[in-house]
């Protein structure tokens, strides 16, 4: 599941819609901590929480941001395993 507001994007391994803390409570976060580790050993720096919210912006140029689509697939078929 992907929140987006505006320029914010919101991750959370979840079957079920995420509104708010409590929802975003019942998500498999251990599963998050796990692709933000993968992440990481691709050298993407997310933010360490499923609670917390990526930032697009001006600074990341097209490359950044087509290395941590890739960097996502990556990790997402890691942990599909």
């Amino acid at each position: 599941m992907i929140n987006t507001l505006g320029s914010m994007i919101s991750v959370h391994f979840s079957d079920h819609p995420v509104r708010d803390f409590s929802s975003a409570s019942t998500a498999n976060n251990g599963l998050f901590k796990m692709f933000f580790h993968s992440m990481l050993r691709r050298g993407i720096y997310l933010p360490p929480s499923a609670f917390e919210s990526w930032f697009l912006n001006n600074a990341l140029t097209t490359a950044d941001l087509d290395a941590t689509i890739n960097a996502a697939a990556e990790s997402l078929e890691e942990l599909n395993g």
